[in-house]
């Protein structure tokens, strides 16, 4: 993830503080898809930020494997779709869907 074992390669820039970890979808963080659903719930541990992320292309059968999803630092996520960060701060139960074609998410009812 952001742990940086080779000391000639700078460590992954801090770009939202320390926020802790999350699952994210393996579209996003391997094939470098989007954000486009971005949901918060009660964190599982103390390091946990609660964030899950997905480029909502998920089928159920991919989101049944629970190697297509990963926990990942929240940092990383946002380095590869930082049109997250505004919404990180947004309390637990928070569901967000990105406004097509924008880098805005919108709440969810």
């Amino acid at each position: 993830m952001n742990q940086n074992n080779n000391n000639n390669i700078p460590a992954e820039k801090n770009l939202v503080g320390d926020i802790g970890f999350c699952l994210a979808s393996g579209k996003i963080m391997i094939l470098g898809e989007k954000v486009d659903y971005m949901y918060r719930e009660e964190p599982n541990s103390d390091t946990d930020s609660g964030w899950r992320f997905l480029s909502n292309t998920e089928d159920e059968e991919y989101l049944d494997n629970p190697e297509n999803s990963q926990i990942y630092s929240v940092n990383a996520v946002a380095h590869n779709d930082m049109a997250i960060i505004p919404y990180l701060k947004s309390p637990v139960g928070s569901e967000l869907v990105r406004v097509e074609g924008t880098d805005e998410f919108e709440a969810l009812d």
